[in-house]
């Protein structure tokens, strides 16, 4: 591993973190000045390929990345400030889709997101 993809991944690691890569490279860059903003980039790109971090997409925002990617979840989204907190509820989300709602599809993945409003903006 080289040292801008364990930096990369040091950036990531912890829970319910979804930062963008702008706010992984001003992190790494603490801890890598040398590292640019092009590697941090295809640092990431290389992660969603090899399956070690999720790419999410929850609005018209800039993607975000999650390094959640060996436990399946969903996402709990702040609809004011864009805060995500990944959730994890009872069941399985597939059961929820009837068979005649698959239109023949065979169903790979499900991707389930809560919209609301967190604490912190509900109090202001």
């Amino acid at each position: 591993m080289t040292a801008q993809r364990r930096v990369v991944a040091e950036v990531l690691d912890g829970e319910h973190v979804h930062l963008t890569a702008d706010e992984v490279h001003a992190r790494a860059v603490i801890k890598l000045p040398e590292i640019s903003r092009a590697t941090v980039y295809n640092t990431l790109g290389e992660l969603v390929s090899l399956g070690e971090v999720l790419e999410v997409s929850t609005d018209r925002r800039a993607k975000r990345y999650d390094p959640n990617a060996h436990r399946p979840h969903h996402h709990l989204v702040c609809a004011q400030c864009g805060a995500i907190r990944d959730v994890h509820p009872a069941g399985d989300p597939l059961a929820d889709l009837p068979a005649g709602e698959r239109f023949g599809f065979v169903v790979s993945a499900v991707e389930v997101t809560y919209r609301g409003v967190c604490p912190n903006c509900a109090a202001a």
